[in-house]
């Protein structure tokens, strides 16, 4: 996530957006699956872990978590849950080499460029084990634009995602689809895809 504009949304919307995941991560089923996917004790990566809900259920499990976030208040947020190692950065910051049993990408991927993704996808190939897995949150459509709230999106096939993943060295294994609406309060379509190194 490297748009000033919509990090300045994140930042000011800090409150607003911990009261909607408080409500949305308690019932999110794919944090369940993404951590049965994972070895007991194996480690992980929040990538865009905004407050921390979700890094927060992976440690509760006995993950080691480590979580990363370019906004300044939601790394402020995520620092105060124990279990979860959390740092300010960027998608590009990723520069390990097979380090993570599994990468969580849920839902920040689609706030870069879809010039940056090819990159960013095969920074994640790269820092995952050999059998490691991504679960890979986007929203459905075509193109990019802003919301209401001032933050950029790409939108996305399933089809271009799942190219896109093999072109990275990741195997597509499962999908799931739905639609919700997030902090601007319009409901999209979204796909959920589980990818294996």
């Amino acid at each position: 996530m490297s748009d000033p504009r919509t990090l300045a949304v994140y930042n000011s919307q800090a409150d607003a957006y911990v009261e909607m995941m408080e409500r949305e991560a308690s019932d999110d089923q794919m944090i369940g699956r993404f951590i049965a996917a994972c070895p007991e004790g194996g480690r992980v990566l929040d990538l865009g872990c905004g407050p921390g809900h979700y890094a927060r259920r992976m440690a509760e499990t006995g993950l080691q978590v480590e979580a990363i976030d370019a906004s300044e208040a939601m790394v402020d947020r995520a620092s105060r849950l124990p279990g979860v190692s959390v740092r300010l950065g960027r998608f590009e910051d990723l520069t390990t080499t097979a380090r993570y049993d599994g990468i969580w990408a849920y839902f920040s991927l689609l706030h870069a460029s879809r010039a940056e993704l090819p990159a960013h996808l095969d920074r994640i190939a790269r820092a995952l084990k050999p059998g490691g897995v991504l679960f890979l949150g986007m929203k459905r459509g075509n193109g990019g634009g802003r919301d209401r709230l001032d933050r950029y999106y790409e939108y996305y096939q399933r089809d271009e995602l799942e190219s896109l993943l093999t072109d990275a060295g990741l195997t597509p294994r499962a999908h799931w689809l739905g639609q919700g609406a997030g902090l601007a309060g319009s409901v999209s379509g979204w796909i959920v895809i589980r990818a294996d190194a």
